[in-house]
């Protein structure tokens, strides 16, 4: 499935492979302010043979108050079991969606690439350019076999609070903020208990990856904007809110042929949780 090896995949490719036995669909749509919409919009309408993937209870971790974000990883052997109950081995080709601003189904597509999953793509537009394609949809859900899946853990793609900590005045370390220009200059912070941003991080909000239509930007485009964002010989780490739009930059990151950049998954939601963190603003 060499036409596979893209992180995007457009509907009318997939639209094809609906019968591939290969091929395992997650839909992953998920709203940040209504919890259960992702699970009511998946009940009414999914992709043939699409499981359906929570944001908290399946792709996040336990939170603890005063220590993680809001979004923490789960234990690797706790998310491995998940992918077993999807259906996933090392012969599966995973594609991936959500209502269309990819930053779900980013969080997903990173998440089981941590996993070991080799072979794992991002529907191009989401469930919202897969019904203006008039593909088919059913609210039948799938069956599905449990799989023996052995994870290859890529923990060396991650950063904690404390290596960041550390290396805040390496000149080769440089943090990547996803998040809107508001929230990381200070000026509003609609979720999270403080404002402002990781001191001498660099902001570039994930939304400017994709044009108007909601599209990604050409990958020659992204090459160019995140090339001039981080001059070769860095050391780039994305963060965000919570560790899930900074997935949105890795895939874009992706996309453009660049790669070796990681994720910091608690993001600023953990980072606030200790008062001697510094916190910068604009």
């Amino acid at each position: 499935m060499e036409y596979l090896m893209s992180p995007l995949i457009e509907p009318e490719v997939l639209a094809t492979l609906l019968n591939d036995d290969r091929i395992v669909i997650i839909d992953a749509r998920y709203d940040l302010g209504n919890a259960s919409a992702g699970r009511a919009l998946y009940q009414q309408g999914h992709l043939p043979g699409a499981c359906y993937v929570d944001l908290e209870d399946d792709l996040s971790g336990t939170i603890i108050l005063g220590k993680t974000g809001r979004h923490p990883l789960p234990e690797p052997d706790v998310f491995l079991q998940r992918v077993c109950s999807w259906g996933i081995n090392d012969d599966i080709h995973v594609v991936v969606y959500d209502d269309g601003g990819h930053a779900m189904a980013a969080r997903a597509w990173w998440q089981l690439r941590w996993i070991g999953v080799r072979h794992v793509s991002v529907l191009h537009g989401g469930y919202k350019a897969w019904l203006a394609g008039k593909y088919p949809v059913t609210s039948e859900l799938p069956e599905v076999r449990f799989s023996h899946f052995v994870s290859h853990l890529h923990d060396n793609e991650t950063v904690s609070a404390d290596t960041i900590a550390d290396q805040l005045e390496d000149p080769r370390f440089v943090l990547v903020d996803a998040r809107s220009y508001e929230r990381y200059a200070g000026e509003s912070e609609p979720i999270d208990a403080k404002a402002g941003h990781i001191p001498g991080a660099l902001c570039h909000p994930f939304s400017d990856n994709m044009d108007d239509e909601g599209r990604f930007l050409s990958p020659e485009k992204l090459k160019q904007t995140f090339s001039a964002l981080l001059p070769v010989g860095l050391e780039p780490v994305f963060y965000c809110g919570s560790g899930v739009t900074a997935c949105h930059n890795l895939l874009a990151m992706e996309y453009a042929g660049l790669s070796g950049a990681k994720l910091y998954p608690g993001s600023w939601s953990e980072w606030i949780t200790d008062e001697s963190r510094p916190v910068g603003t604009l």
